[in-house]
């Protein structure tokens, strides 16, 4: 939108026929129509809010506000901190308002610590504290802010609101200064925010752009946290960036936030946990604020309650996860324009070459000044022309014989010389102004004057004047080297505090806390967490206000549905559970007689894609059909059921044995296979039978750093029920982990992270703190407790291991020196033949050299092993082909073949070919 200029027209009263009748003594005001002010009005208002108070101009990144407190503080600057009063003060010759405005800008420019050095209670963006009286604060300009920021001669300037001061119309700021600080503001139908980024990221980029490279730059907050940038699109309209805590394990029984997301404070992301915990969202047991130096606020658990899924919650349920979603927009040649913060950076880096440019060109003037004048001086001086005007009379006759003096001694630039002209070189012609600075200098300075010195001087005038034109020939160069100075004078201090990870979505139905109960009264029909008071309704199971539930009827239909107090699925209900979608391990094992033919039929299904409310039919749906056998196996359990025929069957064994383990997992559409055709007194279950579909593969997930079975990430293995993942931290622990998919792993924190086999070797190279000798140490992990880290490094101070791995033939490259004067060497150590395994605390064996300065694994963990060969033996059948709830009658489609090396140990192999005989009672899902 461009500013608007609007012609205000000359409004006319109206004329009436009668004139209007006034009282006596009563005031006459003058009438005028409104008829098309407001259109030109509000556009005016608009225009001025849009371009002179809300969003930023491009060329120094600042609101006006914000320039003219600069502006103000620069010219009261003289190395002093100033009373923030005072600034406002000083500011309000230039800003049309009032001094509330002035003062919180100030304070957010301020906080952003970069352009302001402050002095006393400045507030907290952490805590949201706010920054104490103006009177009781102060403030200067800081040294980058004096480096970068002013130039009064490269500068554009405008008058002020009252037409008595002058004030920049921007300042020519040497840096992307807008993408350094951020900045969010609302206009008329129109808003702003523009993320803060990083400054050693934001100069770097800077040299990027200058050498011709691609770019990309990410956000990065005062108040550390996590961040994913995933859809952060540069921060055009339409980005979204998501914001996270950092959450740490203290223990099975506390979490400790140390970070809070941008935009959020200690006090309201408290005050969001306390809420999510009275709404029964989350369990606590309390919440407790130990913020100083820096954030510490402890969430302390009720025993029994997983930190993990705790943490998950926090993420899900409170202010511990936030969503921003940026919008780019600046002021260009007075127009709001959006653009993305890549051409954002080039736009600004663009714009300071050529104020270095500008600042080379008036530099060079300015010694080219020095240097005509330094010429003329010391040709007057050394010539004695001074002597010549003692018998001038008038002003005319001393210049006339001053200048007739020079020229006998130098020539202009571009005149032809003569025959063995020794004249110097003037770069510019002899004015009037340089013949009166010639009759200024005192009898004092001519008696005083060195000809060596003066001739040292114009040499050094010469040699900088070199230089700069050198710059100015090489201005790419120029500005590289100004970049990477303001990198070297200011950014030490000042790394990435923001870190970037990808975040899995943490949905509010696999965290919810469990803080309902579920009943069913079979017999009515209805089903919800609010029949506890039915003397008919039976309680079932725990679940959560956000579950789906799964109610299966006798007649072989069933629904799913949205928990709720009370629910009316239908009567005769024969099965009531808690459903989740994404569970592909619960198997129906289901026995049923059609109504039509009188045939049983039995199937095992799983229930995918399913709409909620919708009724499905499990069986051929003819009336008069009827289920006469159903179980809910969590670990897809085979079962073998006794079936006894009915005393009028004419069959002549009338009891016999069936073994769903024959029949394959099939959509919940499907027929199902015949049982038989006579009809069925009951079915009774004798035995429960093996998990068919085998172990969970599990694959873990480096970016979001967590496990899952969906093909995510490298491939660990195949886990069974009391299978354990090995987690190697760097801090020299390991410890066991169940492989539950809750779990979080603090991935730049792990040296390793593989399946568990009792007989695996681990090799380690560490140094211990005290000595800062390098060990060398190979062990078997020999505890059995799970979730504890246990310590196998020296525990001294300064401890530290290097690398880790469970390959059975690792090598080791070292880089050393044998002793003081030899030069440095590589030397491979294979890590089974130099040390042999020993236990847990071992200290390990020492490598004795003069001096490591490095070691590296040669051998990592191996090509990433493929899905198992054992998967392929599962049978062809066993996963229902898409679409088969649909097609009752089509066999499902046989599993891929699978391709590629399979690198797996002995052990790996014996356990795929292991069946799993855990009883029922003891099966713990993952």
């Amino acid at each position: 939108m461009a500013a608007v200029e609007t012609e205000l027209a000359t409004q006319e009263i109206p004329v009436t026929e009668e004139e209007p009748k006034f009282a006596p003594g009563e005031t006459i005001h003058d009438v005028a129509t409104v008829n098309g002010m407001y259109q030109n009005w509000f556009l005016d208002y608009a225009s001025y809010v849009i371009l002179e108070r809300a969003v930023p101009a491009i060329e120094d990144g600042l609101k006006p506000v914000q320039r003219r407190i600069l502006h103000a503080m620069k010219e009261m600057d003289d190395g002093r901190f100033n009373k923030v009063a005072n600034v406002i003060g000083q500011t309000m010759q230039y800003h049309p308002h009032g001094d509330a405005s002035i003062g919180d800008a100030m304070v957010n420019l301020g906080q952003k610590d970069l352009l302001i050095e402050t002095q006393g209670n400045w507030g907290d963006i952490r805590t949201g504290d706010g920054a104490a009286a103006p009177r009781y604060i102060e403030a200067r300009l800081s040294k980058f802010a004096l480096d970068v920021v002013f130039n009064p001669d490269i500068t554009e300037w405008q008058m002020s609101y009252d037409g008595r001061k002058r004030e920049p119309t921007t300042l020519p700021v040497k840096f992307p200064l807008l993408l350094a600080q951020g900045v969010e503001g609302i206009a008329v139908g129109l808003s702003t925010k523009i993320m803060p980024h990083n400054f050693r990221e934001l100069c770097k980029a800077s040299i990027d752009v200058l050498r011709g490279r691609d770019i990309q730059l990410f956000p990065d907050f005062p108040t550390g946290g996590l961040c994913d940038v995933t859809n952060y699109n540069g921060g055009l309209r339409g980005a979204k960036i998501r914001l996270r805590a950092t959450i740490e394990k203290f223990d099975k029984t506390l979490l400790v936030i140390r970070d809070i997301p941008y935009g959020t404070t200690t006090t309201a992301l408290m005050e969001s946990i306390v809420k999510a915990s009275e709404a029964n969202k989350i369990k606590i047991r309390k919440v407790v604020d130990n913020t100083a130096a820096a954030v510490e606020i402890q969430v302390h658990l009720p025993t029994g309650v997983s930190p993990d899924l705790t943490m998950d919650a926090l993420y899900a349920f409170t202010d511990c996860e936030v969503s921003i979603s940026p919008n780019t927009c600046v002021i260009i040649e007075d127009k709001p324009r959006f653009v993305g913060v890549e051409d954002m950076l080039r736009l600004s880096t663009q714009k300071t070459v050529r104020l270095l440019e500008r600042e080379l060109e008036i530099r060079q003037e300015e010694l080219q000044e020095k240097w005509h004048s330094a010429s003329l001086e010391k040709i007057f001086i050394e010539n004695r022309i001074y002597r010549k005007i003692e018998e001038c009379e008038t002003w005319e006759d001393i210049l006339t014989t001053i200048d007739t003096g020079l020229k006998k001694f130098v020539r202009i630039e571009g005149e032809k010389p003569k025959t063995n002209d020794t004249r110097i070189v003037l770069r510019r012609a002899i004015e009037e102004d340089d013949l009166t600075r010639l009759t200024e200098i005192r009898i004092k300075r001519i008696s005083k004057f060195d000809g060596f010195k003066a001739e040292e001087y114009i040499q050094k005038l010469e040699t900088e004047l070199d230089e700069v034109a050198d710059h100015l020939a090489n201005l790419t160069r120029y500005a590289i080297n100004y970049f990477e100075g303001l990198l070297k004078k200011y950014g030490q201090n000042r790394e990435r505090k923001t870190q970037l990870r990808t975040f899995d979505v943490v949905t509010a139905q696999k965290v919810a806390v469990a803080n309902q109960k579920l009943y069913v009264n079979y017999a009515d029909g209805f089903v919800g967490y609010g029949l506890k008071k039915d003397e008919k309704a039976i309680e079932v199971t725990s679940c959560s206000d956000l579950d789906d539930i799964i109610a299966i009827k006798r007649d072989g239909t069933f629904m799913v549905t949205r928990i709720a107090e009370k629910t009316f699925v239908g009567k005769d209900i024969l099965h009531v559970g808690v459903y989740n979608k994404n569970d592909d391990r619960l198997v129906y094992n289901m026995v049923y007689q059609d109504g039509a033919s009188g045939i049983s039929f039995a199937k095992r299904f799983l229930v995918t894609g399913i709409t909620r409310d919708k009724t499905y039919d499990l069986t051929k749906g003819t009336k008069g059909t009827k289920t006469l056998y159903l179980t809910a196996n969590p670990n897809s359990e085979s079962e073998i059921v006794s079936i006894q025929l009915a005393d009028k069957a004419p069959a002549r064994v009338k009891q016999f044995d069936f073994d769903f383990a024959e029949l394959a997992i099939k959509g919940k559409g499907s027929m199902g296979n015949i049982v038989t055709k006579q009809p069925i007194k009951k079915i009774i279950r004798t035995s429960l039978g093996d998990s068919t579909l085998g172990g969970r593969e599990v694959f873990f997930d480096a970016v979001v750093g967590r496990l899952n079975t969906a093909g995510h990430g490298r491939y660990l293995g195949t886990f069974d029920t009391d299978d354990m993942i090995l987690v190697v931290h760097k801090d020299g622990s390991y410890e066991l982990r169940t492989p539950d998919p809750t779990l979080h792993f603090d991935v730049p924190n792990i040296v390793l992270l593989r399946k568990f086999e009792p007989e695996t070797v681990v090799s380690t190279v560490y140094i211990e703190g005290e000595t800062k000798t390098h060990y060398v140490k190979r062990f078997r992990i020999e505890t059995t407790k799970s979730d504890k880290r246990f310590i196998f490094i020296s525990e001294t101070k300064g401890s530290k291991l290097l690398c880790a791995t469970c390959h059975p033939e690792p090598q080791l490259e070292v880089k050393l020196q044998r002793d003081k004067k030899a030069d440095k060497e590589s030397e491979k150590l294979h890590l089974h033949q130099f040390i042999d395994v020993k236990g847990w605390k071992a200290m390990g064996n020492k490598l004795n050299y003069f001096k490591i300065h490095a070691a590296t694994l040669l051998t990592d963990e191996g090509p990433e092993p493929q899905r198992r060969e054992a998967a392929k033996r599962r049978g062809p059948a066993t996963i229902p082909r898409p679409g088969a709830e649909d097609s009752p009658n089509e066999p499902s489609a046989p599993l891929p073949e699978l391709t590629g090396p399979v690198n797996i140990s002995a052990a790996e192999v014996a356990q795929a070919q292991a069946i799993l005989k855990t009883p029922k009672s003891q099966l713990k899902l993952f």
